[in-house]
């Protein structure tokens, strides 16, 4: 007989979804899908003003997770501070490669995708694509981080912001 195992997360607390980032559990569920009785998280986006539900059994394929700890934390600031890993390959590869790091829903892979599509006040302009990516995680990171040190989204936006300037200075 197998043990049927508690959810993880609670109400209120606040999960990263790959996909789509960081996202606050307003209510576990039991609804009714095609005969079958599914125990769901209602996870809130409110960024994106949209609600997912996770069946609790799909947790860990889904790729759901708590927010990350300091110390990923601290080691995604890291990476920001590092030399950019710009590969040699056409850009729509590298593009679907950033894509992938994002919604990956890892916070150093997004990091990475912020460090290497960054650019100084001193550098070239960045192509519609680039800048679209570079938003994209910086916005993301930004919000696990905010989530994680009890700030709004453009506190943490400021931390990253000079996080990458001194990687410039």
């Amino acid at each position: 007989m197998s043990e049927v195992k508690k959810p993880v997360f609670s109400a209120g607390d606040f999960v990263v979804y790959p996909a789509h980032g960081v996202g606050r559990i307003t209510g576990i569920e039991t609804q009714s899908v095609a005969g079958m009785t599914l125990e769901v998280f209602v996870i809130a986006f409110e960024q994106d003003k949209m609600t997912l539900r996770v069946p609790t059994s799909k947790v860990k394929t889904g790729g759901l997770r708590p927010l990350a700890s300091g110390e990923v934390v601290d080691d995604a600031l890291k990476t920001l501070t590092g030399k950019a890993r710009i590969k040699r390959v056409m850009w729509s590869r590298r593009a679907q490669e950033y894509e992938a790091k994002i919604n990956s829903g890892d916070l150093i892979s997004i990091a990475e995708v912020v460090r290497d599509l960054h650019r100084a006040s001193d550098q070239p302009e960045q192509s519609y694509s680039e800048r679209q990516l570079y938003e994209s995680a910086l916005d993301r990171m930004a919000r696990e981080v905010a989530a994680i040190e009890q700030v709004d989204r453009d506190a943490a936006v400021r931390k990253l912001s000079e996080t990458l300037a001194k990687k410039a200075a």
